[in-house]
């Protein structure tokens, strides 16, 4: 696949601030028909509208359908209430021991760094989280050191979000300089979807502070199409490799998104390409105002058999599923035809 091309020379922090917040300049962005600006006016009120330019330049200019433009197009869909969605799907209320800190698994615990992303996705999970109670002080980062120490099983640490990546720089390098003394700590996890909306969040300012830790970083994008992968994520993506990061991508299977044999093959062949591993393939977490989004595991796992066919092994990701109250993920075997 050849990357679609888009320019990118605005610094990342200047991206944030021109970042389309109305359903109004979105329609008018992208020539879409007016109908849209009534059908998600409750929606947008309910779950704020957030695209940054660099993401809107990928879409297709007058079509509704665009793969993209759904992952982040407020719908009347979400305000309807459906049995078995929830506002914490996973119910990690049951596992935030403390403020910040969602502690599911033994070896690993995850770090809420940032209430904040730069695109509000309309399946996102936790859409409801409650972040103002686990939005830690820089003063209060200390007790996640103190966390991390009175556990030393743990050997992996998590950031995640909202988006760790919306912190600047020198804040985040301080955060890992801290993590890093402990000796226990193997591994430094960060989950993203800041590069993939704008791939000019791989600045010089983080590849120094990378390239100076001891630890073994993944980062780990969420990309859900063949369509998100430009010139400039694949740019980005290769800086990162040449510092030693691990790059994997998790997706969530979205109905009108990626539900197909094309989309799913499509999905791994650009991820790829630009050197990022696909992970796994998640279905989607039963959250409030998102079912529209959800196709079944039965019909998942048929998909993923399909893309089995025609794909090698290690471009096949892991269809799973996090499933409250479970010691891991859990992980189902396309069926195969």
């Amino acid at each position: 696949m050849i990357p679609i091309k888009t320019q990118n020379t605005t610094s990342w922090p200047q991206h944030l601030t021109q970042a389309i917040t109305s359903l109004n300049d979105l329609v008018e962005s992208l020539g879409l028909p007016k109908d849209l600006l009534t059908q998600g006016q409750d929606a947008q009120h309910s779950f704020k509208l957030l695209v940054p330019r660099p993401y809107l330049s990928r879409m297709e200019y007058g079509n509704p359908n665009d793969p993209l433009l759904r992952q982040v197009m407020p719908d009347a869909a979400e305000m309807l209430e459906v049995a078995g969605y929830k506002k914490d799907p996973l119910e990690e209320a049951d596992h935030n021991p403390q403020k910040a800190i969602v502690h599911k698994y033994k070896r690993r615990l995850l770090v809420i760094t940032t209430g904040t992303c730069a695109v509000n996705c309309r399946y996102c999970f936790r859409r409801h989280f409650p972040y103002g109670d686990n939005q830690l002080a820089q003063a209060e980062w200390q007790s996640v050191i103190d966390y991390l120490i009175a556990h030393p099983e743990v050997n992996e640490v998590i950031l995640s979000g909202g988006d760790p990546l919306m912190m600047k720089d020198a804040l985040l390098a301080n955060k890992v300089r801290q993590i890093e003394a402990l000796p226990q700590i193997k591994r430094l996890r960060i989950h993203s979807r800041l590069p993939v909306v704008i791939p000019a969040r791989v600045c010089d300012d983080m590849l120094d502070w990378i390239k100076q830790s001891r630890l073994d970083i993944i980062m780990v994008w969420h990309i859900n199409h063949a369509n998100e992968v430009d010139e400039e994520l694949a740019k980005a993506a290769f800086k990162l490799t040449q510092v030693g990061v691990t790059l994997l991508n998790q997706g969530v299977l979205l109905k009108g998104v990626n539900d197909s044999v094309e989309a799913q093959v499509n999905l791994s062949e650009a991820v790829f390409s630009v050197g990022i591993l696909p992970y796994y393939m998640f279905t989607l977490d039963p959250v409030e105002g998102a079912a529209h989004f959800d196709v079944s595991i039965e019909e998942a796992q048929q998909l993923m058999g399909k893309v089995a066919a025609e794909l090698p092994g290690y471009l096949v990701p892991k269809l799973a599923k996090e499933i409250p109250g479970r010691t891991s993920k859990t992980v189902f075997a396309p069926v195969l035809s």
